[in-house]
């Protein structure tokens, strides 16, 4: 790498779980700064504290001994050459792209930008978001000309929460930018952490796609199986013993039933589907997709109904958006919650990764505090690691003798079984 491009100084803003990895890793070839207006989370990360679980201790600490500084302090951003944004991009109550955490992003590097600054950016938008909106608020808040005076870049995140093998290090990282000269610095700057594994993208808008796509495939394939599933529930038969059997063939594909939610498989179809309309494209498969995924933690709940008496008491099994991470950001597993509560069962929490007591209206338990021999009705929503060494036996503690078991995720499918046992 050229001595220049060793020079420059990047910042990235939004230190969550796509941020604070490739802040870590980029620290290790640059001089970094991690921003991020949340002081709190600022504060934990100086500790050593990544309450995402995507950075253990010991990197974050050896990188702050060397080339990377944490503030929540715009003056700390003032000197850098680079800006990489990758703040979250959620949706609206009526799912509608959500750009504010990407304006206040915007509005905040266009206050400070110089000429010749790049500006990339990794959070997951619509075709055209880029250039058309982030590109235009830089150029109000800066007063310098977006490919004149400053130059935009885009590069999707594929950051998988709670995976330790599809690390940042590890990936293909598409790249893109509104000039030759621009792509090439991103190449550098980007292959120094993937071994040179980048692919360019043709155009910022071909990189805004294929992210958006991404996730609105794998929505799209779980709903097939969702509606499978439902099929398979009305014959008697389990969705597990047949994809066992479908897998059987070479070209079968491996997605399984579930409550989709999280920031990204069940938000990024939204942004696909609202440029597709501005466009006059009605995407019919992306909000069947959609639609399917959203409806299926009712569908659990009414065939969960037909198993339980009234006023049981239901220990839920895991909360968060998925396995062995804490995120419980557009969780699923609540939908299904609120649609027992609303049935008048009473409904407990268990959740390793959720530190907080209370979530949502609900209290969160730890399976030293839950009670013996006291719940009706065992939900296995969320297949975290701890879960799997205490089923069956340590179960049997806080379930009632007659209790019933209902295994969403089918991770016990295959164990013994002393308690009545349902899956899909």
């Amino acid at each position: 790498m050229d001595k220049r491009t060793l020079q420059k100084k990047i910042a990235i803003i939004g230190l969550g779980y796509v941020g604070l990895p490739l802040a870590i890793k980029l620290s290790l070839n640059f001089n970094v700064v991690g921003f991020d207006v949340n002081s709190k989370r600022i504060y934990s990360l100086k500790l050593g504290i990544d309450n995402t679980n995507e950075v253990d201790e010991k990197k974050l600490r050896t990188a702050l001994k060397s080339n990377l500084l944490l503030s929540s302090k715009e003056d700390s951003i003032k000197n850098c050459d680079i800006f990489i944004i990758t703040v979250p991009t959620p949706v609206t109550k009526e799912n509608k792209p959500d750009l504010t955490f990407l304006e206040d992003a915007c509005n905040t590097v266009g206050k400070i930008m110089r000429k010749n600054s790049i500006i990339v950016f990794e959070s997951t938008v619509y075709p055209g978001v880029t250039e058309d909106f982030c590109g235009k608020i830089l150029e109000k808040r800066s007063g310098l000309l977006n490919e004149i005076d400053f130059f935009l870049g885009y590069s999707p995140e594929r950051i998988n929460p709670g995976d330790k093998v599809h690390t940042i290090d590890k990936i293909t990282k598409v790249i893109s930018a509104n000039n030759r000269e621009t792509l090439k610095i991103l190449k550098k700057i980007y292959g120094s952490i993937t071994n040179g594994n980048i692919f360019e993208a043709k155009s910022i808008k071909v990189a805004e796609a294929s992210k958006v796509i991404e996730n609105s495939q794998r929505d799209i394939n779980i709903a097939f199986v969702n509606e499978i599933t439902k099929i398979c529930m009305n014959l008697g038969i389990s969705i597990y013993d047949v994809l066992d059997a479908s897998s059987t063939k070479w070209n079968f594909l491996p997605f399984y039933p579930g409550l989709v939610g999280g920031h990204c498989i069940g938000v990024d179809p939204y942004y696909l589907a609202f440029k597709s309309k501005k466009i006059g494209i009605k995407p019919e498969v992306i909000l069947s997709g959609r639609k399917t995924n959203d409806e299926m933690s009712k569908f659990f709940g009414e065939k969960i109904l037909d198993h339980i008496k009234s006023k049981s008491k239901i220990l839920i099994f895991g909360a968060t958006f998925k396995e062995n991470v804490p995120d419980t950001r557009n969780s699923k597993v609540f939908d299904l919650i609120n649609f027992l509560k609303s049935k008048k069962h009473l409904v407990h929490i268990c959740d390793p990764y959720i530190s907080d007591k209370r979530i949502h209206g609900n209290q969160v338990y730890k399976l030293n505090e839950l009670k013996q021999n006291y719940y009706d009705l065992l939900i296995l929503t969320v297949n975290h690691k701890q879960f799997a060494s205490i089923y069956p036996r340590k179960v049997n503690f806080f379930m009632k003798r007659s209790a019933l078991v209902f295994d969403l995720t089918g991770a016990w499918k295959k164990k013994q079984h002393n308690l009545k046992y349902n899956t899909l």
